[in-house]
């Protein structure tokens, strides 16, 4: 009588173990998946990638490469000619498309004779693919952006449909990061309007 009691002690330790064990294994995989949450979150609060799509940005940017965006590098520190920036193309805000800025709100922007001038001063653009073969001009507006690809003469950009609403931006492109062998920061020119 007395072992068959302890028998039966037994196996209701091992039964109370074993539901221990298991509601353990189900709070440790509620804990990962709340963790692995708030981390998506977080980090698509600050940062968006995005794949590049033809050619309008080269040589800086290629084809099918990947680009880390800071979407709220804007919140801290103003925009600048020469970002690269990522934006909702305003006739189809499901495309997002990639640009440099030339023109900020006030600005005149004049592309003729084969070079791009903002507020009279030519630009100083060592990174495009070749000088525009184009001409034209536009005065920016309040609230808008003047942008182009720096495949100058490749790409749908401001010359074509017009300036950008300020609003349409999604953040400033920081890093290609992948393919892995053309891991590098995107070099973003602070003042590029010669003197």
């Amino acid at each position: 009588m007395e072992t068959l009691q302890q028998d039966t002690n037994i196996e209701k330790g091992d039964n109370l173990s074993e539901k221990v064990s298991w509601g353990r294994f189900a709070l440790d995989i509620i804990e990962t998946l709340a963790l692995a949450a708030v981390l998506f979150f977080g980090i698509n609060a600050v940062s968006a990638r995005v794949r590049v799509d033809g050619f309008s940005m080269r040589p800086t940017l290629e084809n099918r490469e990947f680009v880390l965006v800071n979407k709220i590098s804007y919140r801290f520190n103003e925009m600048e000619r020469g970002d690269i920036i990522v934006f909702h193309f305003p006739f189809n805000p499901e495309e997002e498309l990639i640009k440099r800025v030339i023109g900020l709100p006030g600005d005149r922007v004049m592309v003729e004779n084969h070079q791009v001038y903002v507020n009279g001063q030519m630009l100083n653009e060592p990174y495009i693919a070749q000088a525009p073969i184009y001409t034209g001009e536009w005065t920016v507006l309040d609230g808008q952006l003047f942008v182009l690809g720096d495949n100058r003469n490749n790409s749908n950009d401001s010359k074509d449909w017009g300036l950008l609403p300020v609003e349409n931006v999604i953040g400033k492109a920081i890093l290609i990061y992948w393919p892995p062998p053309f891991w590098a920061v995107i070099e973003h020119t602070e003042v590029f309007v010669s003197q």
